[in-house]
């Protein structure tokens, strides 16, 4: 079988992308891993298939790049909607997406007949522990101990969708991520494993994170990491509420709008190749 798919990046942070509209996909599970591969398939932080909705406009089904599917995936859901757009699955300029951590909604910034920017109404953050799930004594984790291969680290844990935990660090250029990352992953404290941001705050409205996330290990951007990292600053009061995310893949713009409780994200999406691969 010959699968026709898109590779795409949000600030580098890349997947395959499978239009399920038109064709259907067995075992995307098994595909994920495969196409996943640097070496010997497409190369991915994963896979991605845009599905028919009964509730949304379109759904994402996102698997990791060892085949377990994630709730959300912040630079991948604006590519779903550069995807949809540019390749004529909608004329709409605002869409609703359906996803494993619910409904997001998506506004396209079109140049040229192609979307360039996409701002994404991510939601309400999850703050309570046992829903995100951490494992705490406390009804939140706000910058609470945790230890970590014999050192104690101070995290902060949010849901955008899916679980994630903010560390703050002196430096993040430094660090041993693909070393420490998989300890956070699998930490005890995490019953569905966890995605880890090590951040650097640079002034009240920048910030710099690398992140390990749940299944594929260091990528060059998350999504759904730089709003929880933004809840996080806000939270413990090291930034205002909008603030610059700076990522190996590039910026994101991240605003929490405290009175309405919900979190928008904006940044790029861009197409590499479209191609087909035997399955």
């Amino acid at each position: 079988m010959r699968m026709k798919f898109t590779k795409m990046q949000g600030i580098g942070n890349d997947y395959v992308y499978v239009d399920c509209t038109r064709e259907r996909l067995e075992n995307p599970e098994a595909v994920a891993i495969k196409v996943s591969d640097r070496h010997f398939g497409i190369g991915s932080d994963g896979l991605i298939l845009i599905n028919p909705s009964e509730t949304a406009d379109f759904e994402m089904a996102m698997y990791n790049a060892d085949g377990s599917r994630g709730e959300m995936c912040g630079n991948g859901i604006r590519c779903v909607a550069k995807y949809v757009y540019d390749y004529g699955l909608t004329t709409k300029k605002n869409i609703a997406v359906e996803t494993l951590g619910g409904v997001k909604y998506l506004d396209l910034t079109v140049e040229d007949g192609k979307v360039s920017l996409v701002k994404v109404d991510m939601g309400q953050p999850i703050l309570t522990a046992s829903e995100i799930p951490i494992i705490s004594d406390r009804e939140e984790v706000l910058n609470e101990a945790i230890m970590v291969d014999g050192t104690e680290y101070r995290m902060t844990g949010v849901s955008m969708g899916n679980p994630h935990d903010v560390v703050y660090m002196d430096d993040v250029a430094g660090l041993e991520i693909e070393k420490i990352g998989p300890k956070f992953e699998n930490h005890e404290r995490f019953p569905k494993r966890i995605n880890t941001e090590f951040v650097r705050v640079i002034d009240r409205n920048t910030v710099e994170m690398r992140v390990w996330e749940r299944g594929s290990g260091e990528t060059l951007a998350c999504g759904t990491g730089a709003c929880a990292v933004a809840v996080s600053c806000i939270l413990n009061g090291l930034t205002e509420e909008t603030v610059t995310v700076k990522l190996l893949g590039g910026d994101l713009l991240i605003e929490w709008n405290r009175e309405t409780d919900r979190v928008f994200m904006t940044g790029p999406a861009a197409v590499v190749f479209d191609g087909e691969i035997e399955l």
